[in-house]
């Protein structure tokens, strides 16, 4: 079976490689990116690991980075002297670990081609391997067990689209999920999703989510007056941001915000597409429905400010936590199309009002939190999204409201990163003793 895979890897590869490339010319690297995912570094790139215990950690892109920084935090108090990898797939994943502090060293992750996998192992001897959310990669987990290492997963989910695409292939599942150390699951029902897949139950633990112990300190006015300035706000216009935001969706949004400016409203967008390379895209479209925009990493250099009915096109990396600071009020985007929604907690981590689509799967549990506790709300589509927005709006102490609440939400749910802990804490001792 892994040799047939290897195989369509190796095929695979005559697409994976040029893809790669012109991926990585967008972000600045190219040849080290490349490198990397083949299994070749740079004489001293490892050095930061030398002489240590390594914890890998694998998150392939910006939600599971986010996701896994509690954790990644915990690690370096709980063992200081240690060192701590992050590995990504997506170059915009890259880019949010290479801002994480405690991060001793940031990589690509290598192609899953078992003899690529065996020499990146080799090189980096982890004490534990420690997979964010579902990113199971058979060569990888199966090499790591061969070797000795313990793998773990961590903030595990199985959401109603993925569960019976897998169970259809559990008969390949099961035996790949028995190399495992230990399952780290959001709730009960991912758990128990797992444990029908051929999880051993007795290391199926609920330790529940890492989103929830995100921290960030609320922005006071002198915070936000900076940001303004820096993204060339008008001072007094009230800012709506959309964040991550997918192809399709854009322009209903923009359909509403022009409803919204039709009524009369001081209003500026900032307009985050998840795709940094579709803001050029994005941008025509601003264009062809007559509204002035510009791309966040040029609008420094203007020498004034963004009109009102202006619209910010987000097209740097890392910077969401500070639109959502700006905001007045917050859209979460892949929620009006079927792509499963996005994190809606960054949102309410710094106090803001959050709105979001129907399509929500990805999220199930933290959407319905919320909307419980009335710190989101959910619109079924473009006229709604109007309605909704317009009504928040004009009433600031509601948004104010909804924003408390949804930190509230966080408070209340904190842990999941200690619980995660101790289940790793169990693991480390076998890695050492391989």
């Amino acid at each position: 079976m892994y040799l047939l895979y290897d195989l369509i890897l190796l095929a695979s590869s005559v697409v994976l490689v040029p893809y790669y490339l012109v991926r990585g010319l967008r972000y600045g690297k190219t040849r080290r990116g490349i490198r990397e995912r083949l299994g070749f570094f740079a004489p001293d790139r490892l050095a930061p690991l030398a002489g240590k215990q390594v914890f890998w950690v694998h998150a392939v892109s910006v939600g599971e980075t986010r996701a896994a920084i509690p954790l990644v935090h915990a690690l370096k108090q709980a063992y200081p002297e240690s060192a701590v990898l992050i590995s990504n797939v997506t170059e915009t994943g890259h880019a949010v670990a290479e801002t994480v502090r405690e991060a001793d060293l940031c990589i690509f992750f290598p192609f899953d081609l078992s003899v690529v996998v065996r020499r990146v192992l080799r090189q980096i001897r982890p004490t534990l391997l420690i997979i964010v959310e579902t990113e199971i990669w058979p060569n990888f987990v199966r090499c790591g067990q061969a070797q000795g290492i313990p793998v773990a997963l961590v903030n595990g989910r199985l959401s109603d689209r993925s569960f019976p695409r897998y169970l259809r292939f559990r008969f390949l599942m099961a035996p790949l999920l028995r190399k495992f150390s230990a399952f780290c699951m959001q709730s009960e029902l991912d758990a128990e999703r797992m444990r029908r897949l051929g999880a051993d139950p007795a290391l199926v633990a609920v330790t529940h989510n890492l989103k929830f112990d995100m921290a960030a300190p609320l922005p006071d006015a002198a915070a936000v007056a900076r940001l303004r300035t820096r993204y060339r706000l008008p001072v007094t216009t009230r800012v709506l941001v959309a964040g991550s935001t997918h192809a399709g969706e854009e322009e209903v949004l923009v359909a509403a915000y022009q409803q919204l400016l039709a009524a009369g409203r001081d209003l500026a967008l900032i307009l985050v597409p998840r795709h940094p390379e579709r803001c050029r895209t994005v941008v025509e479209m601003l264009g062809a429905a007559g509204l002035p925009c510009a791309l966040r990493s040029e609008v420094e250099e203007r020498g004034e400010a963004l009109p009102a009915g202006g619209v910010l096109v987000g097209d740097t990396l890392g910077e969401m936590l500070n639109y959502y600071a700006v905001a007045d009020l917050v859209f979460v985007g892949g929620s009006l199309v079927p792509i499963g929604g996005h994190n809606v907690l960054e949102a309410s981590l710094v106090g803001k009002p959050v709105l979001f689509g129907p399509h929500m799967h990805n999220f199930k549990e933290i959407s319905r939190l919320l909307l419980e506790v009335g710190g989101g709300r959910q619109v079924a589509g473009g006229e709604e999204l109007a309605r909704e927005l317009g009504r928040l709006l004009d009433d600031p102490e509601a948004r104010v409201a909804m924003g408390a609440r949804g930190r509230e939400l966080l408070a209340a749910n904190v842990g999941a990163t200690a619980h995660t802990l101790r289940v790793l804490h169990d693991l480390v001792g076998e890695g050492e003793s391989r």
